[in-house]
């Protein structure tokens, strides 16, 4: 009996093939003539944002309600020494904005951040499951915050004895329904106003973002230069109560506080001077959000014995006990003016990410519409501000807070990799075998997977000997990146010491990756199979065929504003 026709073996045989062959394909990116010819037609969107626009952008979506919070409940850890923790994850992400520089200075000024480089550097396939890991933080991450933000707004409310225990929960604090389901009212039309500004263009958006982080910055200041006429400097000793991996451990936790200046990279095409302004946009909002973090940790420390911070709201419960009631006001005012802006550059971000997606038809085109007056792409904003509303009007989205950060991370380790890979294109595009370019991104893998494996160690406390192990292991693969490939020297901002600080930023990103939820590690696979079906029935079919050709063409020295 036959089993199965020549016909039908074909067919499956040509589907493979068709698949592997649309999933390989690299980004062609376009050339600065195209880049202008798309900047004067309904496609383009308007450059409006300046250096300070840019810092203000990534400050804005770096520093939310967490610096009230989150400096007090990992200082009841790692006592003063949280200080450290702060420094050692603002060095780890120091070294990621230097990656993200360097892309974000030598591509074309087009959308797409860390999809767009992947695109370019690997294949299709990879740059889908980018999107995947990143767009699904975003969603859950909106929703989270728009809910923290109502409910930070009710809480004001009920300052004024009107309203004091007369709000009902399902308007901003969330009525339960179950472990799954919890209505909100408010959080929906927090998501639609911020939204509606989002559509009115870049310039609007860009005005309210500013004023916001501004106000917040200028609290935040307030609040350091008030606390450090209530500091002990007693306090401060012992600086490490629970020794070293009290302060390694809080710098994992506090890694994630840092979380936002990658959102810079991906107003490329919205910057007047991308190739000088991004760079500066990156690298200058984390070096001021450091600064204002550590101010914090110091104050914070200072003013309160380590042991004896609140948990819920620790800094507005330490102003409280030194009699500066006013200061607590003034750290919810911060609060809602940090969540506001976080939500609004994470809405800003989604919507930019999606329109890169139309233009290149991995997913419908109706995604890649710009409003030919506003510059903006309305339709990606809107559907971006429907999902979160959906999601934070009827979900418990807090309880989906620990399988998030998994998209961050990957999106920073592949980025990473991203600034090795396209040194080898650069230098050698013609001469680089095909094995030599596997054994490099074999030895990529190698320091992603030994910087789990060490994460997974030192979580669980495994012997001395296997940390030192898989750290030998990871060094091996560096050093054969150093010596067995050839690296180019690239125009504009340029990411030193390369291949080892990507590889330093790979393994520490993976090193965190394993301190995540075993719950996250499972979103991961389950989003990767899901995102693999999306692609094989619609991405494949639909993507741009021009992206068939794997052109790497750099942008222009200097880009002037118009």
């Amino acid at each position: 009996m036959r089993i199965g026709s020549p016909r039908s073996s074909s067919s499956s045989s040509s589907g493979c093939s068709h698949f592997w062959s649309s999933a390989l394909r690299s980004k062609r990116l376009i050339t600065a003539a195209e880049k202008a010819s798309r900047d004067s037609s309904e496609f383009g969107l308007s450059r409006r944002l300046g250096v300070i626009d840019l810092v203000l952008l990534g400050i804005g979506a770096s520093i939310g309600a967490g610096i009230f919070v989150v400096t007090g409940t990992v200082a009841r850890d790692a006592g003063p020494g949280v200080t450290i923790s702060f420094i050692l994850a603002g060095a780890s992400c120091v070294i990621n904005a230097l990656c993200y520089a360097e892309l974000a200075s030598r591509f074309p000024a087009v959308v797409g951040g860390a999809y767009l480089y992947t695109y370019t550097a690997f294949n299709e396939l990879t740059a889908f499951l980018v999107f995947g890991q990143l767009m699904l933080d975003y969603h859950i991450g909106a929703a989270s915050i728009a809910r923290s933000l109502a409910n930070y707004l009710i809480n004001i409310l009920e300052l004024f004895p009107v309203f004091k225990d007369n709000i009902p929960k399902w308007i901003g604090h969330g009525e339960s329904i179950g472990d799954v389901l919890s209505i909100n009212i408010l959080a929906p039309i927090l998501l639609m106003l911020i939204t509606f500004v989002l559509c009115q263009g870049v310039r609007e958006s860009s005005v309210v973002n500013c004023i916001m982080t501004v106000t917040k910055i200028i609290i935040v200041i307030i609040v350091i230069f008030a606390g450090v006429f209530e500091v002990d400097v007693s306090n401060w000793s012992p600086f490490a109560p629970n020794g070293l991996k009290a302060i390694f451990t809080g710098a994992t936790v506090v890694f994630f506080a840092y979380v936002g200046f990658d959102a810079v990279a991906n107003s490329a095409e919205e910057s007047k001077r991308p190739q000088r302004d991004l760079p500066i946009g990156i690298i200058g909002s984390l070096l001021v959000c450091i600064a204002l973090y550590i101010g914090v940790c110091l104050v914070i420390t200072g003013m309160v014995p380590y042991n004896l911070l609140g948990e819920d709201a620790p800094l507005a419960d330490a102003f409280t006990s030194k009699g500066l009631k006013f200061i607590s006001v003034l750290i919810s005012i911060g609060a809602v003016a940090g969540l506001t802006t976080t939500l609004l550059v994470g809405l800003y971000v989604q919507s930019r990410l999606y329109l890169g997606l139309g233009r290149d038809g991995l997913l419908p085109s109706i995604f890649a519409k710009v409003h030919s007056t506003r510059h903006t792409p309305i339709h990606s904003q809107i559907w971006v501000g429907l999902v979160a509303s959906v999601l934070a009007g009827l979900l418990n989205v807090h309880v989906l807070s620990h399988i998030l950060s998994v998209g961050t991370l990957t999106g920073y380790s592949v980025v990473s990799a991203c600034v090795v890979v396209l040194r080898w294109k650069d230098k050698t595009s013609s001469q680089v075998s095909s094995s030599a370019e596997r054994e490099g991104v074999i030895c990529l893998i190698a320091v992603a997977l030994c910087g789990f494996a060490t994460g997974l160690f030192y979580r669980y406390d495994a012997s001395f000997i296997f940390l030192i192990l898989t750290i030998v292991i990871a060094a091996g693969a560096s050093v054969a990146l150093v010596f067995r490939q050839v690296y180019a020297d690239t125009p504009g901002f340029s990411c030193p010491g390369v291949p080892i600080l990507p590889n330093i930023c790979i393994f520490f990103n993976m090193f965190l990756f394993a301190q995540l939820h075993q719950e996250a590690w499972m979103r991961f696979v389950i989003l990767c199979i899901v995102m693999i079906g999306v692609y094989a029935i619609y991405g494949q079919h639909h993507a741009n065929p021009s992206a068939e050709d794997s052109i790497y063409i750099e942008a222009p020295q200097e880009e002037e504003a118009r």
